[in-house]
């Protein structure tokens, strides 16, 4: 599956960590809270199960090392 990290900008980091907070863990990124946005959401779950992808989630809080 490859190794998930966190943005090696803390800055990002805080800001989506704050969004998550006040959403409820729906990415603050997303305006409808749905399941399939809870963190992590389901977009970034389907790019983990992609073994070519490598990249950062949508609101930029991981990022998936192949």
């Amino acid at each position: 599956m490859g190794k998930i990290r966190l943005n090696e900008n803390a800055e990002v980091v805080a800001t989506v960590r704050e969004g998550l907070a006040k959403n409820g863990g729906y990415c603050p990124c997303r305006s409808e809270k749905t399941e399939e946005n809870k963190c992590i959401c389901q977009e970034f779950r389907q790019q983990l199960a992609d073994p070519d992808f490598e990249g950062y989630c949508h609101c930029m809080l991981y990022y998936k090392e192949k």
